[in-house]
């Protein structure tokens, strides 16, 4: 099962899956996945954790699929589905799995498009088209269209992570429908494979065109699958138009049921465009292989008011009159959530912009030609709303300050999801919408809904177009929270419905809301949409139950009251916060973040994703099968079998980007440290883990015995002899070591500013790469912070930070590590030294990992209370988890000490430098210092936004890893090469590594330069 890296570096080589049979009903399906291998060119994988890879999406449900392919061509999606209309097997074709109601996951055979299927196929800008594959993301479209100054307009929130696929089946639109409307309205054509796995396209006809294709074929039972459709579609548009018309809502956001008000509207105009009736069917009529679609321009400038309310009532009351200005979006948010944003590090100073008794905001933004537009815009709004309606209006015209807003805004989402409680925000009833006229009342109703379910939720987003976000807070592990989800679906579907509004406005029907298109639209269209189903789908093999089908909302819940946890260990790290380990593991909500394409370049998380495409080495692909192994869906202590981490965690690289970027905050590098750990314990470590893990002693004994152990390394056959023995890539150039480290140097030489006439103290520490690998970059810290009137000093009875043992699973090692560190340094601490890293990994060691190894107390720390205080801690000072409190907030990366201390230092520095971040850095967010204090240096600097370098420590180093290794490194590599810059720095010695193998000179560290600039 295993999807290894052995192979090409931009394309890592995997093993097949195993020949999974599957049976229905008891009915054997023998050879099912060797028939399908013998008809298609794409992967076909059956086996056991592929399947629970794809049984989530981005909702509450949870439904395991009988297998998944990969398809390469229409062709092969034909042969597919071909194959499965004889045996009567369902299909379910799915783009990123981003879906919020359920519609992406059943017991089908899935068809991934985002693998091999995800071409720009075609693009005039003449004519404002693009021909694409549907499993292209909308992102990496709108990337390929930004130079000519066109997007596919459709703007879903995760449409950075969603497939064109997906926004077609589920009519996706967003915070801009108010100017763009939904998916449907830019579709012009469409490639399909229908059910019984012909191939044809749909795009604009006439309704002569149209009846003559009906009649195709002669009688009705005589007309082939294409002929049907067309004949049904014309019957709908002739015989049910005014049923249609009477119970179709009149609101801009309404993607439930099938599309038939559109379809009416257009056969009345003598054209219909049945391409455009796929919009909104999650997959259920046919499948669609390729698209065309309409684009539009970018607009030239924006600019936005922020208006304040001191109710929510009020706010809503003030929507639709706020229409009347135009806007391009219109956006709230509620007190709940202004209150959760401010509690938060990230958001506290944007909340502080708002006015004192601020309860709800609305964000309205304009386009506008010019600068000069926009401020016309936002001053009319301002003169109509403020002091009337609005208690006040903030401005927001350049990039910058727009973001901001913008920020606040998007803030909402992230703060909801990073509940580990057992109770969560659940998407069920999230996104229904009404007339904006209407919102006042439907507010208050809706307050009241949830109020007599004795919950509560946030209301935010898309006020304009009516459709608000709103989570209520459930726990569906408890029968009672399973009734009080289907009741507060039940009474918000009356709700809607009384006032003229959609069960959803934007997420589609899917598991959550198919059951109430019923009482929605009445009977006879449930019936109409259960007859075009039948036509496109005669046996309902395309993703059955779904939009007129018969799934069950409280059915297939990921969490519901049969659900166990049995982690089936005692974590050994601290995890402050609810349901501890469980919580951290139970996290992930399937939004797809972490799947950034292997284009996408910002941001950290998840380098191996982007360099594999592998949903099983992306963030949500490893928690949730360690969720998966811990509840039941595999077999016992799975997650702990040396295949599950060989397959699920061994390629996890630690690089902590999934703690800043996911928006749930999964720490995945934390929860495999756990997990490696207990694998170790039960099943031992290697060799070359162990000599990894220490290589504090092995680096100090290379430095002892330079040159000796330089010369060593550079023997014809030692690499080779390297990877055979230890499996370290014969590939890879050793580091070299230093005879005399920096403590060394710092011995002989000693401070060269007195202490009493020192503006600050500082001990430097020793980390293992700088003291014994690259102590040039300490001394040039000392010099820098000589300069500055800092008096340093190297500490004594220091040992390794334990970034090496803790990386490695060996958590143990990296708590003694820790002990003796904070134990060694306290004193100093508390006397009012600061603590100084030049490496960032370590600096982070200090700053974070520290608090996870020296947990509070028993009560809060490990559940089997193996942790206790050892005796080298300071009672008076309050233990050593006080101290080592008090050192991490105390404790600097060099850049980040410089910094954060504005010294006024003589420079005079030139040149333009490429600067790549640290990853843990990042993912502290600490990673802007560096630059700061080369700019402020004299350097011009180009900060890439960079994900991982790929080295991660001793990952690259590791032989069946040096593939994946390059070809995460391979995305940094082209940054550094389209950057400016003629010289490239980065702190990290792992980065500096992959970067010197790559370009032959390993970098400097960024220190290196700014003593450089010293005049």
């Amino acid at each position: 099962m295993a999807t290894r890296d052995a192979g090409d570096a931009t394309d890592p080589a995997r093993d097949d899956r195993a020949n999974y049979d599957y049976q229905d009903d008891d009915v054997a399906r023998p050879g099912l996945v060797a028939d399908l291998r013998s008809r298609v060119t794409g992967d076909v994988r059956f086996d056991e954790y592929s399947r629970q890879l794809y049984a989530t999406d981005a909702s509450a449900y949870e439904v395991t699929p009988i297998g998944v392919v990969f398809p390469t061509s229409t062709d092969d999606v034909s042969a597919v589905t071909t194959y499965c209309a004889e045996r009567g097997i369902p299909v379910l074709p799915r783009g990123g799995g981003t879906s919020l109601a359920g519609q992406s996951v059943n017991e089908a055979v899935v068809l991934d498009f985002t693998r091999h299927m995800d071409g720009l196929l075609d693009f005039s800008p003449e004519n404002r088209t693009a021909r694409a594959q549907p499993g292209i993301v909308l992102g990496e479209l709108n990337r390929a269209l930004a130079d000519h100054d066109l997007k596919f307009a459709p703007d879903p929130a995760w449409g950075d992570k969603s497939a064109l696929g997906g926004a077609i089946g589920n009519n996706s639109t967003g915070s801009h429908s108010l100017k763009y409307g939904k998916t449907e309205a830019y579709i012009e054509e469409c490639e399909v494979v229908l059910a019984d796995g012909t191939v044809t396209r749909f795009g604009e006809i006439t309704m002569d065109e149209l009846r003559k294709r009906a009649d195709e074929g002669g009688s009705t039972d005589e007309r082939d699958l294409e002929a049907r459709i067309y004949a049904e579609v014309l019957r709908i548009i002739e015989e049910e138009s005014d049923a249609i018309r009477d119970v179709f809502p009149q609101l801009k956001r309404n993607v439930s049921g099938y599309n038939l008000d559109r379809l009416v509207r257009e056969g009345e105009e003598g054209t219909v465009n049945l391409a455009r009736l796929l919009a909104g069917s999650e997959g259920t009529l046919a499948i669609i292989t390729e698209a065309t679609v309409r684009l539009e321009p970018i607009p030239e400038t924006k600019s936005i008011a922020l208006l304040t309310y001191d109710s929510l009532i009020d706010a809503m009351a003030d929507v639709a009159p706020i229409l009347d200005h135009d806007p391009s979006a219109v956006e709230v948010l509620d007190d709940v959530l202004i209150s959760l944003a401010r509690d938060t590090e990230e958001f506290h100073d944007v909340v502080e912009m708002l006015p004192e008794g601020t309860d709800s905001v609305l964000l309205v933004e304009f386009y506008a030609k010019d600068d000069e537009d926009g401020r016309e815009k936002v001053a009319k709004l301002r003169d109509d709303r403020e002091g009337k309606s609005a208690l006040s209006a903030m401005e927001a015209h350049d990039e910058a300050d727009r973001a901001r807003f913008w920020k606040l805004r998007k803030s909402g989402l992230p703060i909801l999801l990073s509940r580990t409680s057992d109770a969560k925000h659940i998407s069920f009833i999230e996104d229904a919408a009404v007339p904006p006229e209407n919102l006042p009342e439907y507010v208050e109703d809706f307050q009241q809904v949830l109020e007599d379910n004795d919950t509560f939720a946030s209301f935010y987003a898309h006020a304009g177009p009516g459709c608000l976000h709103i989570r209520p807070l459930v726990d569906t592990k408890s029968p009672t929270g399973v009734n009080q989800m289907e009741a507060i679906a039940d009474a918000v579907t009356d709700l809607v419905v009384e006032y003229g509004g959609s069960v959803s406005g934007e997420h589609g029907d899917g598991r959550a809301r198919t059951q109430w298109n019923r009482k929605l639209y009445g009977d006879h269209v449930w019936g109409v949409f259960r007859g075009l189903k039948t036509a496109f789908d005669p046996d309902w093999l395309l993703n059955p139950g779904q939009v007129c089908g018969d799934v069950d909302m409280t059915e297939n819940l990921r969490f519901d009251p049969g659900y166990g946890f049995d982690s089936g260990f005692d974590p050994v790290l601290d995890w402050d916060n609810e349901n501890g380990f469980q919580g951290m593991a139970e996290l992930c909500h399937g939004c797809g973040g972490c799947r950034g394409g292997q284009e996408t370049t910002g941001g950290v998380m998840c380098p191996t994703y982007r360099a594999a495409d592998e949903e099983i080495t992306s963030t949500r692909g490893r928690a949730n099968m360690l969720r998966q192994a811990m509840s039941g869906s595999l077999p016992e202590d799975e997650a702990f079998d040396v295949e599950f981490m060989h397959e699920v965690m061994d390629l996890c690289i630690g690089c902590k980007g999934c703690a800043r970027d996911c928006p749930s905050g999964v720490d995945m590098a934390k929860l495999k440290a756990e997990v490696e750990h207990e694998h170790h314990r039960r099943h031992g470590a290697s060799l070359r883990d162990r000599l990894f893990a220490n290589i504090d002693r092995l680096s100090a004994l290379g430095s002892t015995l330079a040159p000796i152990s330089n010369w060593a390394t550079k023997l014809p056959g030692s690499r080779f002899l390297a990877e055979k023995t230890v499996g370290i890539a014969s590939e890879r150039r050793l580091p070299k070591f230093h005879a005399e480290s920096l403590e060394d140097w710092f011995e002989a030489r000693g401070p060269r500013i007195p202490e009493q006439d020192a503006t600050r103290r500082v001990l430097l520490f020793p980390d293992t790469y700088t003291n014994y690998n690259h102590p040039e970059a300490g001394m040039a810290a000392v010099r820098v912070l000589e300069a500055a009137g800092v008096h340093v000093r190297i500490p004594n009875d220091v040992t390794a930070s334990g970034r090496p043992a803790h990386s490695k699973g060996f958590l143990d090692r990296a708590r003694e590590q820790a002990e003796t560190n904070v134990s060694a340094l306290a004193p100093f601490v508390r006397d009012g030294w600061d603590v100084v890293v030049v490496e960032p990994s370590d600096a982070v060691m200090f700053q974070s990992d520290y608090l996870d190894l020296l947990p509070a107390s028993e009560e809060s720390g490990p559940s089997s209370g193996q942790y206790t205080e050892p005796r080298s801690a300071d009672p008076e000072a309050g233990g050593l988890r006080t101290e080592a409190e008090r050192l991490a907030a105390n404790a600097y990366g060099i850049c980040e000490y410089l910094d954060a201390f504005d010294f006024d230092l003589p420079f005079d520095g030139t040149g333009s430098l490429t600067y790549h971040g640290h990853c843990h850095q990042k993912a502290t967010k600490k990673d802007g210092h560096a630059v700061n204090v080369l700019r402020t240096a004299g350097y011009e600097v180009d900060a890439l936004d960079s994900g991982c370098c790929g080295m991660a420590g001793s990952f690259g180093y590791e032989a069946e890893h040096y593939s994946m290794s390059k070809a995460v490194g391979s995305i940094l590599f082209e940054q550094v090469e389209a950057s400016d810059g003629t010289e490239t720095v980065a702190p990290g010695a792992s980065c500096r590594t992959q970067l010197g193998d790559w370009q032959g000179d390993e970098p400097p560290h960024p220190i290196e330069k700014v003593a450089d600039a010293l005049s």
